[in-house]
């Protein structure tokens, strides 16, 4: 089994982070900070967000941290993801060799800064459903080598995740719709070839949420449907097969989303969480 923290698989992190300092010692050692500072000096560094948000991907920094240093450091205080960020806060201090610390910096703010990012956007459209049954999902618009990361961040915001590659649930999309010959076809054709995979069928239309519902779709992907057709679509479901679950996707905005939640759907998918997230402005600071 994969050692995880809280939900976090170590070996991605430690994938990641061997990669990610390897771009930055491709071309030797830190030369600047050799030059600078005398080998064996310590001090101490405090990770400070310079605005408000919520913070992912601590773990990962220390990873950082941990494969410069060799372990040869000390936390002397840390906060947990899902934390909320208060601008001057620490939310780490840390103790080891200056050399180590500010050979560490810049991979550890790209990561951190990046996965709060997510984060801290997740939260923001998690706030703008509550109170309805409504949850926010990821999409596979992830980027390239950080999925797992992003998704893990996605959840510190409150989210939940959609599925992680192509091979650990279905989702037909339009095409196959258009290569299997029909939403049901499609459906059909899933259940026989992957029966124990979780199933999803995107429609782009009433008349294609009825033909899934009558065939007893598990969930649907309400593909670029305004508010009021997705309201339909409840109505739709509810008096047809109340066991689908449905899944508003394509053209939401935060100042909207509200309005699609209320309709009773019961996802809404965002891919701005993972692909379009700012990074949140977090410094490394020695006292």
């Amino acid at each position: 089994m994969t050692a995880t923290v809280s939900g976090l698989d170590l070996a991605e992190v430690d994938r990641v982070v061997r990669t990610a300092l390897a771009e930055d010692l491709a071309y030797g050692g830190d030369a600047t900070t050799m030059a600078t500072v005398p080998a064996g000096v310590k001090g101490v560094a405090e990770l400070t967000p310079r605005e408000p948000g919520v913070l992912a991907g601590l773990p990962v920094a220390l990873a950082v941290l941990s494969e410069v240093a060799g372990g040869g450091f000390s936390v002397l205080s840390a906060e947990t993801d899902g934390s909320q960020l208060e601008p001057d806060r620490p939310v780490l201090v840390v103790e080891a060799e200056i050399r180590t610390l500010l050979t560490a910096e810049r991979t550890m703010l790209n990561l951190v800064c990046q996965l709060s990012g997510v984060a801290t956007l997740t939260a923001a459209w998690v706030d703008a459903v509550a109170g309805t049954r409504c949850q926010v999902r990821d999409t596979r618009k992830t980027v390239p080598g950080l999925r797992l990361l992003q998704k893990y961040a996605v959840r510190c915001g409150g989210g939940v995740n959609h599925r992680l590659g192509l091979g650990d649930a279905v989702l037909v999309k339009d095409n196959h719709v258009v290569a299997a010959g029909s939403v049901t076809a499609a459906l059909e054709a899933v259940r026989s070839s992957s029966p124990a995979l979780q199933c999803e069928i995107e429609v782009d239309a009433l008349d294609q949420l009825d033909e899934a519902l009558n065939a007893d779709a598990e969930l649907v992907l309400l593909d670029n449907f305004s508010i009021a057709d997705c309201a339909a679509a409840v109505r739709r479901r509810d008096d047809v097969n109340p066991r689908t679950r449905l899944e508003a996707s394509g053209g939401l905005r935060l100042d909207t989303v509200r309005s699609y939640a209320e309709t009773g759907i019961d996802f809404v998918s965002v891919g701005a969480l993972t692909h379009s997230a700012p990074a949140v402005d977090l410094g490394l600071d020695l006292r």
